[in-house]
């Protein structure tokens, strides 16, 4: 099967994530609107056979080729989704199926680039492709992809990762940032963003940008903790040290540090630092405040400790994560 080099082949197989499937061809297809001169991408779902793959979601979805047919094409682009199953646990486990390895294996040889789109990340690690390689997944298995292989480096932040012509993407809608990422190397920032409004994305997200948000972590289990969360948000421009906080829950401070690592896995000191930094991310996607009055605001004190937040967990500067995120 001879193709042109604008073909982007999607993996389909059961119990795969649906908007993993069709999120990316979604996105793919409004180039073409954006960017009337543009090549269109020709995007084709790739599965063992042509017979109907019920996915995760219970919708059954009809494959356009087989992966044999694509075993001698020119791809431009091979997307590989995800699926999860519950273990006996009830923890979400990443699922690799030989085949379906096998497959991503034979067609990634056969393609310029290759991006895994949530989970479908322990997929490409499965067929030996991020070997030595920096990677991305849903934030849900990531300690499961660093246990089963150790040659990889997992970094379970940002939205996607690129490691030459190897992408990985985060969770779930996260597909949508990868696809527009391919599209900008493809045709450029200004087409990317195109396509953005017009799936009314109007925040179009870099790969630096972490897939968390304090307002994502686990809820914790005791009302103490619940009232110190309550606490430092309502109180961002306290000192909010290690010995406050103990106080404000009369426990010890070495109480405490057990208390945030049992409940939230982190320390107070950090979970303090991501609070803050999350409000300073709403400020600037929200307001026009100047950078001095979100830093006194949101409890950094001043521009030079906001600026080094921002580089450290977000791998950006206020000014870049606002030029990109404030409508």
């Amino acid at each position: 099967m001879q193709t042109s080099g604008d073909l982007i082949a999607v993996m389909l197989f059961p119990g795969v994530d649906l908007l993993d499937v069709t999120g990316p061809p979604e996105v793919f297809s409004l180039l073409r609107r954006e960017v009337p001169e543009a090549a269109a991408y020709r995007v084709v779902l790739a599965a063992e056979s042509l017979e109907p793959v019920v996915t995760a979601a219970g919708v059954r979805v009809l494959p356009d080729v087989t992966f044999e047919q694509l075993k001698d094409a020119r791809i431009n682009t091979l997307m590989v989704p995800g699926s999860v199953e519950t273990d006996a646990a009830g923890r979400l486990r990443a699922v690799t199926p030989p085949g379906v390895v096998a497959w991503t294996h034979t067609l990634a040889a056969r393609s310029a680039r290759v991006a895994s789109v949530c989970v479908g990340a322990h997929l490409l690690a499965a067929a030996g492709l991020l070997d030595g390689k920096r990677a991305t997944t849903h934030w849900s298995t990531a300690p499961q992809l660093a246990a089963d292989y150790p040659a990889v480096t997992v970094d379970p932040d940002p939205i996607f990762i690129r490691q030459g012509n190897v992408w990985t993407g985060a969770g779930i809608t996260a597909c949508l940032d990868l696809s527009l990422a391919l599209i900008t190397e493809d045709h450029g920032e200004r087409a990317a963003l195109g396509v953005a409004r017009q799936l009314v994305m109007y925040l179009k997200r870099t790969g630096g940008q972490s897939q968390f948000s304090v307002p994502m972590e686990p809820i914790s289990t005791t009302r103490r903790m619940e009232g110190l969360r309550h606490h430092i948000t309502a109180n961002l421009t306290a000192p909010l040290t290690v010995p406050d906080l103990a106080r404000q829950a009369s426990v010890s401070e070495r109480q405490l540090a057990r208390i945030f690592k049992t409940e939230l896995g982190t320390t107070p000191g950090a979970y303090v630092e991501s609070a803050r930094l999350e409000a300073a991310r709403a400020r600037l996607e929200s307001t026009d405040d100047t950078l001095e009055r979100i830093a006194a605001t949101c409890g950094f004190n001043t521009i030079d400790t906001l600026i080094r937040a921002f580089r450290r967990k977000l791998n950006t500067t206020p000014t870049e994560y606002r030029r990109r995120f404030h409508p």
